[in-house]
């Protein structure tokens, strides 16, 4: 093993491999000092053993542990700690001003790094054009970078990162203040990008007078977008028309009309396989943009009010590949029986169905548990027509099902017995604010199913904390276990730089009243107050 050649840049001179480890018989009998016996060999106990391992495998050793037994190991010795620091591909750094001077012995040290996430909080001062231009010298085989609350990063900066960084394939900005320019001096730069994705950036909220994003010579290769509670998110119409590979569209709580850009998008020919939509002025107009994806498998529709059954029936009319669709209805009855009939008769290859604030009748979940035979995972929550009924009929129905959530249902023991018998394939069923299901019945089918997980909380039923729940959060929100989402491990650095995990923000409003959404007005009002900070300008605080 100490002869071959390594695979992360370590010279083997810098460690010392010994062919012939100095394992001995027996201690005899007239030895002073016995060495202990392991296994019938002895053991030299003042000997390093571990100075026999190759760094190469030493490497490979260390990036199966954890981030905090990783720095812990760092500390046993000098050649732990560089072997450590020089197989660690994972940064993520408390990117305040006070760092900027240690960046040096930070990439002296980790010098390997080819993800690295970029933290700062509102109250302190981040690291400025400067900072990021020696960063990207040092890491120039960076390949992902997630920039959160850079303040004082400017167009300059960006335009050093993609000038350095040529090997760019994704990239995360938020709360960031360089704009419209900085955007494009990194999309005019950067030829490997693939995935970009876009929250609360400051410097584009200018009106009608905001300077245009994109396309740049990252459009061709760019392959996801992803734009969060933006003011002026129009901006980036002409990266989004020009993406020609584009395959992921995302645009969550962005203020504007999206209907046109839409249209836009979908009038050529286009790669879409996966799009969602949150919280957006959004209406049947658009939805029949989208129908002429015909790759498109995945779609997330919610809180968009101005949708109805016509834009779901256009969707399931046209594309046949749809395997996962989430529709959050709002409770506003425009997405009913009628969409749900057209999906269930056009997309046979439907595997996962989320239905959140819909209230279908035993008629449209009948056909959809008849004609798709595939559907493996099934969501109902905050549902005011999904009783015993409705629930026995799944279970007679969906022999493929693997895993079922209801919340908020009036559902009562009666359904839930249902799937003792019924759907074979069932792995697990979650029952959430459901009044009328108690443990008694949850006890009772664990033991009919005894490799069938029930997960009940029939002692934790809060009606104001469901109201609150079915409102604002969209699928996850509302308990949906699938499809899970698992944060990436963000590793930690040595002592003179904080390690942040970036984790994604939730919102947790409460429910406006009933006749509110019903209106477009009340659609812009509501995204309106979630950011109103945003449109006062550049000089209002931070979010």
């Amino acid at each position: 093993m100490g002869q071959t050649a390594s695979v992360h840049g370590y010279s083997p001179g810098n460690s010392t491999h010994i062919l012939h480890p100095t394992f001995t018989q027996e201690s005899r009998s007239d030895d002073s000092n016995p060495r202990p016996v392991v296994g019938g060999v002895s053991v030299d106990q003042r000997h390093d053993y571990s100075s026999e391992i190759p760094d190469e495998c030493l490497a490979l050793i260390f990036q199966s542990l954890s981030s905090g037994d990783r720095k812990r190991c760092s500390t046993v010795c000098r050649r732990w700690l560089v072997v450590e620091g020089q197989s660690r591909s994972r940064l993520a750094l408390n990117a305040t001003n006070e760092v900027s001077t240690h960046l040096p012995v930070i990439f002296t040290r980790f010098d390997s790094v080819t993800k690295l996430a970029l933290r700062c909080d509102r109250k302190s001062v981040s690291i400025n054009d400067d900072a990021l231009t020696l960063i990207s010298l040092r890491c120039h085989k960076l390949t992902r970078l997630k920039l959160r609350g850079c303040r004082e990063i400017s167009e300059q900066g960006m335009l050093a990162l993609a000038q350095n960084c040529k090997y760019l394939r994704k990239f995360s900005c938020g709360s960031c203040m360089f704009g419209a320019k900085g955007m494009n001096a990194l999309l005019d730069n950067s030829y490997s990008l693939e995935e970009l994705s876009v929250k609360r950036l400051r410097g584009i909220n200018d009106g009608f007078t905001a300077e245009m994003i994109g396309p740049g010579v990252a459009a061709s290769s760019l392959k996801s977008i992803t734009l969060k509670e933006l003011y002026n998110g129009q901006c980036f119409g002409p990266l989004i028309i020009g993406s020609k590979n584009l395959k992921t569209l995302k645009i969550l709580r962005c203020l504007g009309d999206w209907d046109m850009l839409l249209e836009t998008v979908t009038r050529r020919k286009n790669c879409l396989t996966e799009i969602h939509l949150e919280r957006l002025q959004v209406s049947d107009v658009g939805l029949m943009a989208i129908s002429k994806c015909p790759n498109l498998e995945i779609l997330h529709l919610v809180k968009a009010p101005d949708c109805s059954n016509d834009g779901i029936s256009a969707i399931a009319e046209t594309c046949k590949l749809l395997r996962k669709l989430h529709i959050d209805g709002w409770r506003t009855n425009r997405i009913g029986d009628e969409g749900l009939i057209s999906i269930a008769k056009n997309c046979v290859n439907l595997v996962e169905l989320v239905l959140i604030g819909v209230n279908p009748s035993s008629v449209s979940l009948m056909a959809m548990a008849s004609n798709c035979q595939k559907l493996e995972r099934l969501a109902l929550c905050g549902s005011e027509t999904i009783g015993d009924p409705e629930v026995s009929c799944i279970a007679a129905k969906c022999m493929a099902l693997k895993k079922l959530c209801i919340k908020g249902c009036r559902v009562t023991d009666t359904g839930i017995e249902a799937f003792a018998f019924g759907c074979p394939n069932l792995v697990k069923i979650k029952v959430k604010k459901c009044k009328g299901v108690t443990s008694e019945v949850a006890d009772w089918l664990r033991a009919r199913r005894v490799s069938l997980a029930v997960n009940l909380d029939a002692d934790e039923i809060e009606p104001e904390a469901m109201e609150a729940s079915a409102s604002d959060g969209g699928a996850h929100d509302d308990g949906v276990e699938f499809p899970s989402v698992i944060n990436g491990t963000v590793t930690v650095v040595g002592a003179n730089a904080a390690a942040d995990v970036d984790t994604p923000s939730t919102s947790n409003g409460g429910r406006s009243s009933g006749k509110s959404r019903f209106s477009l007005l009340a659609g812009r009002t509501l995204v309106a107050c979630a950011f109103r900070r945003l449109s006062i300008g550049n000089g209002g605080s931070n979010l």
